[in-house]
């Protein structure tokens, strides 16, 4: 199993309730087609480095994921069908970069 890590921004036209919905269907996609959640950060309302679709903000967030790799393909078309997106990226986490990430997350979590 290869670990992924997904960053996608959603449109600042929603509210945050309909953003964490947002977020909980593309959740849902990745659990129903294989994949295993193994942490999920939403980062809230941030002020975008330049301006996407006239937008100069957007809901950030954050998702790891382990899948085989046949899933980020169809995720991928799923975002970009998904007219709420406006950005997405989608790496394959190498073992140095999963546990930089661990570390950091319990650095935050002891401060």
């Amino acid at each position: 199993m290869n670990r992924y890590e997904t960053v996608f921004i959603l449109t600042p036209v929603l509210s945050e309730e309909q953003a964490k919905e947002a977020v909980k269907v593309f959740e849902d996609f990745i659990t129903k087609n294989g994949g295993k959640i193994t942490h999920h950060e939403f980062w809230g309302l941030k002020k975008l480095a330049y301006q996407i679709q006239k937008k100069s903000t957007g809901f950030y967030n954050l998702v790891e994921f382990e899948n085989d790799g046949t899933l980020v393909a169809k995720l991928e078309t799923e975002y970009k069908r998904d007219e709420r997106i406006i950005r997405f990226l989608t790496v394959k986490m190498e073992k140095d970069h999963v546990a930089f990430a661990e570390k950091t997350r319990k650095a935050k979590a002891t401060a």
